[in-house]
């Protein structure tokens, strides 16, 4: 098998798998999700993916009706049963099934656990990408990661029908991220990536991108910045769980970054050593 699917403990080839039409999923997008990736069978960074997806949950008020390490061992029990070395883990969490209302379901309804696993590799750490940017009209709450996507589909299918491979996300001046990525920059040998509050996602490869910075003694600098900022760093750096560490070759069809290669280079290594040592058979 190349996929494989499991909802509330039935578990099939994706294909083959039937969700009930009341999940609240269908109505409202009322649920959670998280992500990473698996090689040789071992989960990248789970533990922090894990207490991002409680977290998330948390404050949505979903109960997840069992203990993290019970979600943990299901998780790994999954990417065992599907025959393949390199995986994309993804996994949300529904508010539950019932007809149609805005209100909680009163009928004691539990939440809805999904899982997709599919064949897949990381991204080269080392190409270089472009990026368009616009405006952030998402809401308020970008802290969560909610199933409530639409702004950030529309926005990557446009980047896609530009040529790019991500949109950069900003409220007036202020870069926040991007439509499915965090985004950093390097300046004067500094890291400086926008803080953890409620306008951005707390990125997990944004948070190793950090780790991988203080080890390498390079200055870290999470406050907000500006689009004049961003136009003119010494390299900008898109990164998710699946994307460890890619830098930008040009932003809204001006070329930027390229400026400082051998510390993009130095954090480039250091990320993708992490990754291939936890992962390591």
């Amino acid at each position: 098998m190349k996929t494989l699917g499991y909802y509330n403990g039935k578990y099939d080839e994706i294909e083959n798998m039937v969700i009930p039409m009341n999940d609240r999923v269908s109505y409202f997008g009322d649920g959670v999700y998280d992500a990473t990736y698996s090689r040789n069978y071992k989960i990248f960074a789970l533990d922090e993916h894990i207490d991002r997806f409680y977290n998330s949950a948390a404050l949505l008020r979903i109960d997840l009706g069992m203990p993290k390490d019970e979600m943990k061992a299901i998780l790994q029990d999954m990417v065992n049963k599907l025959d393949c070395g390199s995986q994309f883990v993804y996994w949300q969490a529904t508010r539950g099934t019932g007809m149609r209302n805005h209100a909680f379901p009163t009928d004691g309804s539990k939440a809805n656990l999904w899982i997709t696993l599919k064949a897949k590799d990381i991204e080269d750490t080392y190409k270089k990408i472009k990026v368009r940017s616009k405006e952030d009209t998402r809401f308020l709450h970008c802290n969560i990661k909610t199933l409530n996507l639409i702004p950030s589909v529309i926005a990557t299918q446009e980047a896609t029908e530009l040529g790019c491979q991500e949109t950069v996300f900003h409220r007036g001046e202020r870069v926040t991220e991007c439509a499915h990525s965090n985004v950093s920059i390097l300046q004067n040998g500094v890291f400086k990536t926008a803080p953890t509050d409620h306008l951005i996602l707390p990125g997990i490869a944004r948070a190793h991108l950090i780790k991988a910075c203080k080890k390498l003694g390079i200055a870290v600098d999470e406050t907000e910045y500006t689009m004049d900022e961003l136009r003119n760093a010494d390299e900008i750096i898109v990164s998710s769980s699946g994307s460890l560490c890619l830098a930008c070759e040009e932003l809204d069809g001006k070329p930027c970054g390229g400026k400082a290669p051998e510390l993009l280079k130095a954090i480039q290594d250091e990320v993708l050593r992490e990754f291939m040592e936890e992962t390591n058979v």
